[in-house]
């Protein structure tokens, strides 16, 4: 047996030393538990201290939002699906308010109302994380809206423009047009520098899949943030998508870039908000809608705006879907977006059935920032065409009782019939500024008054291929904010002329 002094005595050193230098740290976890879930909200009992808003990790990794907190329990909107959940399970908290990533990396992608990539693609690299709820700008730090921003489209561009910063309501009936108004604006921001969102709320997945293939064939979809919420997912994250969307789109315009986001629609965020609200058995107002369903679309929309140069510069311009009942639009929704946006394109079904592509009722439809935000030879061009137009559509109803009419009331009725037919566009048809116009001021000026209506649109394309090929300077001239002079409106309505004339004698040919 060998002796105890036989072993060396420093033999437990480097085991002391090593306990030494570990200190231990407390993880502490607040955790709860479910007591009661089902259909998209959950009940949990526990927690001593919880922020609203604050996301919240079920057991099987699924997020909730805490919003009705309360000293015996909260309510808990599940950000996903319920089917995992079962009561008596823990939660816990995550110490973050709701929060989506921003930056360039999520260009061209497609992601859920949390910033999670759903395309299938590789994981976003974000810049950073934004909270989803953010102040709108205060006032001080807002610029009046004056930049145009082209849509393509003839009947919006010269009656109803709208500016960079603006918020501009589509309205209408279910299949009237009203997404493929917003997603031909998006196209048309092709050699524009801005960049887009589109947040699709509550929509089919077959809708989502046609506008994300629309976007991509026309080589859009790599300017684009594509935010989806289907109708098959939780009401919470159809709740949660236009302002996730809105704060990717923040953060580009808090660089000084201008950002265009379409909200598809907001009738069914507004509905996914009140079926949330009744299950957390908030007392109901009109329509059973909560008593802030109003708040809730302000706080989004004030938050569209164009900043002044010591703030960035920026824009961000909001085009907001709503979807009318029977062409209702005193409705109770729609009338609260009315109130918030700064004017309304409403597309009616009747021009719709009547084969009037794009169904922009021109009487019915309004922008509040109006000609601020069109360029110099529009106004110039544009100016009177919506009273004309409302003029002609009123001697039109009248002369349908077969009244006996002057030469000059029939010569109204001809020009207004000739302007109707100029302002029908095909989908994804874009025309340049000088574009419309040419075939604006060809209207107008009497131009197309011995032409068919039938033949508007081969006249159309004639004098489209005229200003492209021979008055390139003019078109350069007039986007860049030349006023359309004298000189340039006798050169223009000389040039149209001859290329009507010329189309005319190549047909009898």
């Amino acid at each position: 047996m060998t002796a105890p002094d036989a072993f060396p005595q420093d033999i437990f050193a480097p085991l002391s030393e090593a306990l030494s230098r570990i200190s231990p740290e407390i993880d502490a976890v607040e955790t709860a538990r479910i007591l009661s879930v089902g259909n998209g909200i959950a009940q949990v009992a526990g927690f001593t201290d919880l922020h609203a808003d604050e996301l919240l990790r079920f057991a099987d990794g699924t997020m909730g939002l805490a919003w009705n907190i309360r000293p015996d329990r909260v309510g808990v909107v599940v950000l996903g699906g319920t089917g995992g959940l079962r009561p008596g399970e823990r939660l816990r908290r995550t110490g973050r308010i709701a929060d989506v990533p921003v930056g360039e990396a999520l260009l061209g992608r497609v992601v859920d109302a949390l910033g999670q990539p759903i395309d299938g693609g590789d994981r976003i690299d974000a810049e950073d994380r934004l909270p989803v709820e953010r102040p709108a700008p205060p006032i001080m730090h807002r610029d009046p809206v004056e930049v145009p921003l082209q849509t393509g489209i003839k009947a919006v561009d010269a009656a109803i423009p709208v500016g960079r910063g603006q918020r501009e309501l589509i309205v209408g009936d279910r299949q009237t047009g009203k997404t493929a108004i917003a997603v031909d604006a998006i196209l048309n921001q092709h050699d524009t520098g801005v960049i887009s969102v589109y947040c699709a709320i509550g929509q089919r997945a077959s809708a989502v899949a046609r506008v994300i293939d629309n976007l991509r064939k026309a080589g859009a979809l790599e300017r684009t943030i594509v935010v989806v919420a289907g109708g098959d997912d939780a009401p919470g994250l159809q709740f949660l998508a236009p302002y996730a969307a809105t704060t990717m789109a923040e953060h580009f315009m808090g660089q000084g870039r201008d950002v265009l986001i379409v909200y598809d629609d907001l009738t069914r965020h507004a509905r996914a908000y009140r079926e949330l609200s009744l299950l957390l058995r908030r007392p109901p107002g009109r329509e059973a809608y909560p008593g802030d369903i109003f708040y809730i679309h302000s706080r989004l929309l004030e938050r569209a705006t164009h900043l002044r140069e010591e703030h960035g510069g920026g824009s961000l311009t909001a085009l907001p879907i709503i979807e009318t009942q029977a062409q209702n639009i005193s409705a109770f929704i729609p009338t609260n977006l009315i109130s918030i946006t700064d004017g309304q394109i409403y597309l009616s079904p009747d021009l719709f059935e009547k084969g009037h592509f794009p169904a922009i009722d021109i009487g019915t439809s309004v922008s509040r920032v109006g000609g601020k935000a069109q360029l110099p030879a529009f106004r110039a061009v544009a100016g009177n065409l919506r009273l004309s137009y409302s003029q002609f559509e009123e001697l039109e109803s009248f002369a349908r009782f077969g009244t006996q009419l002057d030469q000059e009331t029939r010569r109204k009725l001809t020009r207004g019939q000739r302007v109707r037919a100029m302002l029908t566009q095909k989908e994804h048809d874009h025309f340049t500024v000088l574009e419309q116009i040419a075939v604006l001021l060809a209207a107008t000026e009497g131009l197309l008054d011995d032409l068919d209506p039938d033949d508007i649109g081969e006249a159309e394309k004639t004098l489209r291929r005229m200003v492209r090929d021979d008055l390139p300077d003019l078109a350069t001239d007039l986007a860049a904010g030349e006023p359309l002079s004298d000189e340039r409106r006798a050169r223009l309505i000389e040039a149209m002329r001859d290329a009507l004339g010329q189309g005319a004698r190549d047909g009898d040919a």
